[in-house]
């Protein structure tokens, strides 16, 4: 068995909400995904990636903005960690 990893940022924090960033690592080697190599994500949402059999080992801390700062552009905040372990012959 080996994992694949597939993480989605989200434009919320609800699972439900529409994926806006997403990178992709497969453990089987497979493939060589990379960022930027699709313009289409691979789940419109968190939830139709566990509808699709990815299972969810993380999401990202909800922290709230400091006073001030609400609008301020940086990292995308709200991270979805999913994976999926595939047989492999290796």
């Amino acid at each position: 068995m080996r994992q694949q990893v597939l993480i989605l940022y989200l434009g919320t924090s609800a699972l439900d909400s529409e994926v806006i960033g997403w990178s992709r690592y497969d453990g089987t080697g497979r493939s060589r995904p990379t960022m930027g190599d699709s313009d289409e994500p691979p789940f419109r949402t968190g939830l139709d990636a566990l509808l699709a059999g990815w299972r969810l080992i993380q999401m990202s801390q909800l922290m709230p903005h400091q006073p001030g700062h609400e609008y301020d552009v940086s990292y995308l905040p709200y991270e979805f960690v999913f994976e999926r372990l595939v047989e492999t012959s290796r």
